[in-house]
């Protein structure tokens, strides 16, 4: 059973939000799509911030909204992190966030202790909210939320105020979250590099409905949706560092089927990485190529074949390895070719193949 289950329906004038989605418990659920699509009503609805009168919600089989039940805010236990801090002026960092702790019977030092921790705001608190920087401010505010213990995190486009610089600062410490919270957090965003940086799990909304939702590389990879993250479309790999070529400034980074070498970014061995494999990267040949510039090739299987943006193109949806695995843990890439280079190599799904990336872009 998912852990937060939601059927929500919401009728406003000229807009309409219908959904049904089982969320895993653990890990960063992106809600994406464009301006409108229904985002932040579907937060604000799962925060009890806005009324779903036609629906049900629960989270770990606990109830929060039903044809009896509507449970208010403050009797649900989340934090909710706004595109704005919205802090006190007249209060310090600390004061700030001992005041978001006050709705509870028994606040929870360890849970404001470890949110300071986790957001490295500890030389911060006795400054008030006008000696912070955008960035500061914000981290300010999500440490506020997680103050008060929450069971899920809520937060609603948390970057979208900050310029790049500031944006770039606070990243850090959301990637920190996700390693280190053994909570779900629902994250909105429209913003393609967020999503492909923090996502574990995927949902695309349109017009106040989804038009996918599930893990984010099974999502990514799916030829029958539009999802382009960047300028293209890509799939996201989660590996770690399993070795540095000193000599070359390369790294090669281990991920469940394969590794490849990349540029060395500095990370330790060990470290997780993130990479980035966009479909006009990828290369498609019927034999292993010995004498080829291109140093990561792997053998694959053609799972589907679909069209692109232009007549003269189409997507491949390759999996890897030759042994008739079908596991979805199994990575999928997609690789971008001409319908003449398709037709030379006689593409059919099923075919075994070998897929060239020429190269990743490591998500930092």
């Amino acid at each position: 059973m998912a852990d937060i289950e939601a059927k929500l329906q919401v009728q406003w004038p000229g807009f309409s939000l219908d959904v049904d989605l089982h969320l895993p418990g653990r890990g960063v659920t992106a809600l994406f799509g464009p301006s409108g699509s229904g985002k932040t009503t579907l937060l604000r609805c799962i925060a009890g911030l806005e009324r779903a009168p036609h629906g049900r919600l629960s989270f770990k089989g606990t109830p929060w909204q039903d044809e009896r039940l509507w449970l208010p805010t403050h009797r649900r236990p989340l934090g909710f992190v706004f595109q704005e801090a919205s802090l006190f002026p007249h209060l310090t960092v600390q004061q700030n966030l001992h005041y978001g702790m006050k709705r509870l019977a028994t606040p929870n030092r360890a849970s404001l202790d470890q949110a300071i921790d986790l957001l490295g705001i500890g030389g911060l608190l006795s400054r008030k909210p006008d000696h912070l920087s955008g960035g500061e401010r914000q981290r300010v505010g999500i440490a506020r939320a997680l103050a008060v213990g929450p069971q899920v995190l809520l937060m609603d486009e948390p970057l979208a105020a900050l310029d790049l610089q500031r944006k770039r600062e606070v990243l850090p410490y959301l990637e920190r979250l996700h390693a280190q919270l053994d909570i779900p957090i629902l994250y909105v965003s429209h913003a393609p590099d967020e999503v492909a940086r923090l996502a574990d799990h995927l949902v695309v909304l349109d017009a106040g409905r989804v038009l996918a939702s599930g893990p984010l590389n099974e999502t990514l990879s799916r030829l029958d949706l539009p999802i382009r993250l960047a300028d293209d479309a890509a799939v996201v790999l989660d590996a770690v560092v399993g070795d540095r070529d000193a000599h070359w400034h390369l790294a090669r980074l281990d991920f469940a089927g394969g590794q490849l070498w990349a540029r060395d970014h500095g990370l330790p061995l060990g470290a997780p990485a993130r990479v980035q494999v966009l479909a006009r990267d990828v290369g498609l040949s019927l034999a292993l190529q010995t004498d080829s510039s291109v140093g990561n090739q792997w053998p694959i299987t053609v799972e589907a074949m679909g069209d692109d943006s232009h007549p003269g193109l189409v997507l491949a949806r390759v999996r890897l390895g030759h042994d008739g695995d079908e596991s979805p843990a199994r990575p999928r890439l997609l690789a971008r070719l001409t319908r003449r280079s398709a037709d030379a190599l006689q593409l059919v799904v099923g075919q075994r193949a070998w897929a060239q990336v020429k190269t990743v872009a490591l998500m930092e």
